[in-house]
């Protein structure tokens, strides 16, 4: 399938929401929750008809988007520590790129996740607990951890604990999208201008930029 350049910037903006809703709990405690659940979301997707498919309605991952053109332009201001969170998503991604067995068997148990799921909400603790799971038992256990700083009150919380493995599962998943549109980490600082248009195209795009 050829790839468009709003593909690999949809994706792209998966991982920095992925990444920015880590740092919200990380660092608060709370998250929106229209932002973390497209990135949950993401992960059931097994067959979607489209990149934009992969994450939900139109403007799903606005909130990526925005902190894309936050990030190139250095308005309001740069983040560095999204910037780590984000490519250490797609070192993670590289190295289970280069470990097939541990990426099937993560394939294999989201499919379990999602027959396992029936009708509870995306956001159910249940559902939330079993994608932490499968990040513990699989990715967590891959050289360099992605270390994840904060509130240490806030950290230590089973729940967020939870949800925070849960989204950096699902960064992972927005990083092997991006791989397979296209995308690679050169792009960032080679084509800054290019995934700049690509941001600001996909957030004026009709009921994108309401997200």
């Amino acid at each position: 399938m050829q790839h468009t350049d709003q593909d690999r910037i949809i994706a792209l903006a998966g991982i920095h929401q992925a990444a920015h809703c880590v740092q919200r709990i990380a660092n608060r405690g709370s998250v929106d929750t229209q932002k973390m659940e497209p990135c949950i979301y993401s992960l059931f997707q097994i067959d979607a008809d489209d990149v934009p498919a992969v994450f939900g309605p139109p403007g799903a991952v606005a909130a990526g988007a925005r902190q894309i053109v936050a990030q190139i332009t250095g308005q309001p201001e740069r983040d560095m520590e999204l910037t780590r969170y984000v490519i250490a998503l797609m070192r993670h991604e590289r190295t289970l790129a280069g470990q097939p067995h541990m990426l099937a068997e993560v394939g294999r148990r989201i499919q379990g996740a999602a027959n396992a799921r029936g009708d509870l909400p995306l956001l159910d603790r249940e559902v939330l607990a079993g994608l932490a799971g499968i990040y513990s038992d699989t990715i967590s256990t891959l050289p360099q951890r992605i270390i994840v700083r904060g509130n240490p009150l806030y950290l230590q919380n089973a729940d967020n604990q939870e949800r925070i493995r849960a989204l950096l599962l699902a960064g992972i998943r927005a990083a092997i999208l991006w791989r397979q549109c296209g995308g690679r980490r050169l792009q960032m600082l080679l084509s800054r201008g290019k995934l700049l248009q690509s941001a600001r195209d996909y957030l004026s795009a009709p009921l994108n930029d309401r997200a």
